[in-house]
């Protein structure tokens, strides 16, 4: 069949949009809505959207809709044809019986109604949807299935829901369950993300099929891609793109996979959903491992009105949907079937689990299993101490009263008390009994924040191989020297590797004296935690990890905001708010504590010419305390025999003007283009010190977002104003049908302007 884009012309609140659309992100934020910081105060709503098309030639038409959140109902002509509860999982609307020569009408509904998510869900329709129109007879989407059967020789498995005739590589096959050989064939891994692309027909239908050679094996021993062993250098990623919203546009998940993967990322958990198609496509071409996960909750309430009151109708359908479409993507190498969900604990639980276990085996064999299991969470909910009552209010019937109010909430607050030392809170013997029976059933056994059981596991379950599912990102040296000595323990996933809106402040360290609990007041927006931030601009977390994995060529530097007076309220979910910058105007002889981050047994500092300090390297990190001067910093680094093997610097900038850096000057019509807009000297110093209020324009194209990495504001992404936060900001723009796309940002005193043009 032929897919082609049905996102143009859609009429949402009397405007003509084109999708993806994320409704809630053009919302006004309250300080008294229902979410709280959990989904950053934005309201719920009920949404619409209609449009008005011609039906195609063609006999056979399908709709797919790579997400809506939540509750899709899907009508053409006025009959209901379908749609989907869970908002995070594509469908697919069979149209034939529906449609009417000429003119046709769509109307999708959907509606939110809080609390819902445990952070900011979006709303409506927030990822592309698509017209597939072929023959009678056509081959249906995701009806083809290609998987590896050997690597040496490299031999292919096609299997096909009717007759097929598929041309690989030069080789040809046909049936609905063959065979191909591929003469010289280079296998797909993070090294070498080869993709080959397999041409499918049928009579008159035809379709083309991207997909990678690549076998997984996996044991005690490790996890092998084409028989070599693969250790992951895993972040958690969630749905939203920071400053769009939850809209889903290809630029942006490419975008976001090509950042994490210079940073040293080779692996992505999607937490806590499936991912977009887009992130998929773009990691199966970059080379970067997925775990794709499939919800945040099962049968059991963490929120009143989040999904688990659909969950039991739905859960099959879902695990179906997401293995249909992610079946070729040689970058998903983990389903995991669910995060921090405390019905494990009790028979039912262990039941369900088995069941899915069992489908996802039946559906994909060539994939293991794991979950983001939290070991407390399970050992206690055994014990009548769970977190979450059957509606989300509050915790298990027959628990101690001493939990009585538990939530999601409150656990993650205590968490944020406890802080590192919950890594030991599953140790006991006691604790290991009673999560024994759920670990079992895992191919492969996701640990969240019980990185304290590692060492115990060869001893105590020789059988069992683990994943850091979820951990703290200051224990990144301590878990990767861990990963590298434990066979059995194949690989680390940092909360989180991008920033995110929703669970306002959780990793924050607040300057306010509203900053300093756990549950952050309004006008907290983000997270606050990530080796990126909403930007995708790289931290003192990013570059800690990017020496860890010895993925980095120089010594990186990265100082903790100097202009401020009070030390910060700092949460757990973050190590460091160090940034890599020397330029912080108004803070001459200020004490700055400075970081440098590098694989090293020394590193020497040198300020203005003059050395100010000399430390050894811990855990690839030196930290220093000096005066702040303008001027230029250069970290020195030695190996342990003296020997210098690295050497970077951060310079103060001079006068700082608004400068725009798209990060492409040429783009196609519609497409999407990242433009950075920044407080900087001619050299490209950015200044952090001297934010100012600005406005973007644009000509020949759209402003679709303008905002800045500030996880405290009152300011709208689609305002276009927005202060900059220690000098940075970014602009989204979708350029136009032809010319150029002219780009403005000022403040009234001064402006800057760039030219995108559209070829």
């Amino acid at each position: 069949m032929r897919r082609v884009s049905f996102n143009e012309n859609w009429h949402f609140q009397e405007q003509t949009i084109t999708l993806p659309h994320d409704a809630m992100i053009h919302e006004k934020r309250r300080a008294d809505a229902v979410c709280t910081g959990a989904g950053a105060y934005f309201p719920d709503g009920s949404y619409i959207y209609e449009k008005t098309f011609q039906r195609p030639e063609a006999q056979h038409v399908l709709l797919q809709f790579e997400g809506v959140y939540k509750n899709a109902r899907v009508f053409l002509n006025g009959k209901e044809a379908g749609g989907a509860a869970y908002g995070y999982i594509p469908f697919f609307i069979n149209a034939d019986e529906y449609l009417v020569d000429g003119e046709n009408t769509i109307r999708v509904e959907c509606a939110v109604e809080h609390p819902d998510s445990r952070w900011y869900s979006g709303a409506g329709i927030y990822r592309p949807v698509w017209l597939w129109e072929g023959p009678e007879d056509s081959i249906e989407p995701e009806s083809v299935r290609i998987s590896t059967v050997s690597c040496e020789p490299a031999v292919i498995r096609v299997q096909s829901d009717k007759a097929v005739c598929v041309e690989a590589a030069g080789v040809t096959g046909e049936g609905t369950d063959f065979t191909l050989t591929i003469p010289e064939a280079r296998l797909w891994s993070e090294d070498d993300p080869y993709l080959y692309t397999a041409k499918v027909t049928n009579g008159a239908d035809s379709e083309e099929i991207k997909f990678g050679i690549r076998k997984l094996t996996w044991s005690p021993k490790g996890l092998l891609v084409n028989g070599k062993e693969t250790l992951l250098r895993g972040g958690c990623v969630h749905h939203d793109n920071g400053i769009l919203g939850t809209a889903t546009y290809d630029e942006s998940e490419w975008r976001r996979v090509r950042l994490l993967k210079a940073a040293g990322f080779n692996a992505i958990r999607s937490a806590h959903n499936p991912c977009s198609r887009a992130m998929l496509e773009a990691c199966d071409a970059l080379g970067v491992y997925v775990m794709d996960e499939t919800w945040d909750m099962w049968f059991s309430h963490k929120s009143k009105l989040d999904y688990a009151g659909q969950w039991r109708e739905n859960y099959m359908a879902d695990i179906k949907a997401m293995v249909s479409r992610d079946f070729n993507h040689p970058s998903v190498i983990l389903y995991s079937i669910g995060n921090e969900v405390s019905e494990p604990s009790k028979p039912e639980g262990l039941e369900v689990e088995r069941e899915m276990v069992d489908a996802l085996h039946a559906l994909d064999p060539s994939r293991p299993v794991t979950a983001g299991f939290n070991l407390m969470i399970i050992a206690n909910a055994a014990k009548g101490k769970g977190i979450y009552k059957e509606d989300g209010s509050g915790r298990d019937e027959g628990g101690d009263k001493a939990l009585t109010g538990m939530n999601s909430t409150l656990f993650n607050m205590i968490t944020s008390i406890v802080g590192t030392g919950m890594n030991k809170a599953a140790n006991s013997k006691k604790a290991d009994a009673v999560t024994t029976p759920a670990m079992d059933m895992l191919d492969i056994c996701g640990y969240n924040y019980a990185s304290g059981r590692y060492p115990m596991e060869g001893k105590a379950h020789p059988d069992r191989i683990v994943v850091g599912s979820e951990t703290f990102p200051q224990d990144i040296a301590r878990n990767w020297a861990m990963v590298k000595k434990y066979p059995y323990l194949v690989g680390d996933f940092m909360w989180t590797a991008w920033d995110y809106i929703g669970e306002a402040g959780i990793g924050a360290w607040a300057y306010t004296p509203d900053g300093k609990g756990f549950n952050k007041p309004y006008p907290w927006l983000l997270a606050d935690t990530g080796a990126l931030d909403i930007l995708g601009d790289p931290n003192g977390e990013c570059f800690h990890a990017s020496a860890v994995w010895d993925k980095l060529d120089a010594p990186a530097i990265c100082v903790q905001p100097i202009n401020h007076d009070v030390k910060p309220a700092r949460m757990v979910w973050r190590g460091t708010n160090a940034i890599p910058s020397w330029s912080w105007h108004g803070c001459y002889g200020k004490k700055a504590t400075v970081e440098v981050y590098f694989n090293a047994a020394r590193i020497e500092l040198v300020q203005n010419g003059a050395k100010v300090g000399s430390a050894k390297v811990k855990d690839c990190k030196a930290v220093f305390k000096v005066k702040y001067l303008p001027g230029k910093l250069t970290a020195i680094a030695y190996d342990a025999s003296g020997r210098e093997i690295g050497r970077s610097s951060l310079d103060s900038a001079g006068i700082a003007k608004i400068t725009l850096l798209p990060e492409k000057t040429e783009a196609r019509p519609g497409e999407i283009v990242y433009v950075p807009v920044v407080m900087a000297d001619a050299k490209g110093n950015v200044e952090c010190n001297a934010d100012r209020k600005l406005r973007v324009t644009v000509e020949g194209g759209e402003l679709l977002a303008f905002g800045s990495a500030n996880p405290r504001t009152e300011e709208r992404f689609d305002s276009g104003e927005y202060t900059t936060y220690y000098g940075r900001a970014l602009a989204v723009v979708r350029v136009g049908e032809s010319g150029v796309a002219r780009v403005t940002a000022g403040d009234g005193v001064g402006a800057a302007e760039v030219e995108i043009s559209i070829v």
